[in-house]
């Protein structure tokens, strides 16, 4: 029955059904036993989307601009996809969700799809699944997809590994270009926005941001550039498209794309395979039995070399 209910699923998404994008998006944040089955039978519909991750400081305007971006690829006909994450309450376990709120004039347009996932406690900015949910809206035709982070901590820097081109957003009279270099986000930043150029020091924050990336050699043969925005305005969003389209340009033009994108395949490939691993090794028996085996005296070496005999002796079985 439940083979039947995601046959329809996939035949409603293949459809355009909207509903069934929203679905299979749920399935994704819950983790549900039967996805990864039914993206493996999306995945040759893949790869057309260009995916950009919109990461910086907290407060820094990234939900705003966000907002902006979708608007202007909408002016430019080009279908939208957005993955934005919202923290956690440590409480309830329950999000927020207010890019959805925030977002609500670009919403109504059925040329985007909004969905605000929780990050249920990853300190990264990025929730579980956020590749599987990318492929999702690309396999459904979303042209660009963006993806916005909390930005909390360092391990933000993990949309780079999602993105295929990174937009850092910092803004003045906050010390970010520091905390730029402090974070790593020199690394993994494409562009670069300055938002919120309007404020006082935005000029002398500019030039700080300069005079640190004159000191990097371009990383295959790629200077990342500024661009000064506005976002609560609209001013300089059509000049972050077109870095945007530059740097897409460039990836195409040197053979990076296809080594980036070879990258992200071998490190979903990984975690897909450790998933399951994980999954299979502690099961409910064996976890009972690590909690077991402690309180009989058996020290975790001990014990955790019997856990993965076991393991591999149940493997063995399994195969003979």
């Amino acid at each position: 029955m439940t083979a039947d209910r995601n046959r329809e699923l996939l035949a409603a998404f293949r459809g355009g059904d909207r509903r069934a994008l929203a679905r299979l998006l749920s399935m994704v944040a819950n983790r549900s036993p039967d996805i990864n089955g039914m993206l493996d039978d999306l995945f040759a519909l893949t790869g057309e989307a260009w995916r950009v991750g919109i990461t910086g400081p907290p407060g820094a305007g990234k939900s705003t601009l966000v907002n902006r971006l979708v608007a202007a690829y909408r002016s430019r006909e080009l279908t939208v996809g957005v993955i934005a994450f919202d923290p956690t309450s440590p409480f309830t376990g329950g999000a927020l969700l207010g890019d959805r709120v925030r977002m609500e004039m670009v919403s109504q347009d059925p040329a985007v799809f909004i969905r605000s996932l929780a990050t249920r406690g990853h300190m990264g900015g990025l929730a579980v699944g956020v590749d599987e949910s990318c492929d999702l809206m690309d396999a459904f035709g979303k042209q660009r997809v963006l993806i916005e982070t909390v930005g909390v901590g360092q391990s933000e820097l993990e949309i780079a590994e999602s993105a295929d081109t990174t937009v850092v957003v910092l803004m003045p009279q906050s010390g970010d270009a520091i905390q730029a270099m402090k974070a790593g986000l020199m690394e993994i930043a494409d562009i670069f926005v300055l938002n919120k150029c309007d404020r006082e020091d935005a000029d002398r924050a500019y030039q700080e941001l300069a005079g640190i990336l004159s000191l990097k050699d371009p990383q295959g043969g790629w200077r990342p550039p500024i661009i000064r925005t506005i976002a609560a305005q609209g001013d300089g969003v059509d000049e972050l498209l077109d870095a945007v389209n530059l740097h897409h340009s460039h990836l195409v033009d040197t053979g990076r794309l296809v080594e980036r994108r070879s990258k992200r395949h071998a490190a979903k490939t990984r975690r897909l395979v450790e998933d399951d691993l994980r999954r299979r090794l502690w099961q409910a028996e064996r976890k009972r039995e690590s909690g077991e085996g402690l309180e009989g005296g058996q020290s975790p070496y001990e014990l955790a070399k019997r856990l993965i005999d076991d393991f591999y002796e149940e493997i063995r079985d399994e195969e003979a």
